[in-house]
């Protein structure tokens, strides 16, 4: 079963188990993770499910597509080389480890 570790800034984590085919934004709505609101649903129209992604595991993820790159422009929180919206981030067996930290802010 793939597994997602939520990172947040004071350097509390949080690991959970979910279904593959389903999105990070997903798994953290199911666990009830902190910082992710989510507001869209996962229809990539928001931003506020903005996350980290570490750096280990960037390279093994496809790039954000030209939508969800717009939408990372429209982020609260600072976006960086690792940010993407959790909701585009889908667990599978290849990607069956990720590790992100959830930013300061999301609206």
């Amino acid at each position: 079963m793939p597994k997602v570790t939520f990172k947040q800034l004071d350097g509390s984590a949080q690991t959970v188990e979910v279904k593959a085919g389903l999105s990070v934004m997903e798994a953290a709505i199911q666990n009830n993770i902190s910082g992710i609101e989510a507001e869209c649903g996962g229809s990539c129209s928001c931003a506020t499910c903005h996350v980290y992604v570490s750096e280990a595991d960037l390279a093994r993820l496809e790039p954000a597509d030209d939508l969800e790159d717009e939408m990372l422009d429209c982020t609260v929180s600072e976006r960086q080389p690792g940010s993407r919206l959790s909701c585009q981030l889908t667990l599978t067996d290849e990607v069956s480890e990720l590790t992100v930290t959830i930013p300061e802010a999301q609206v």
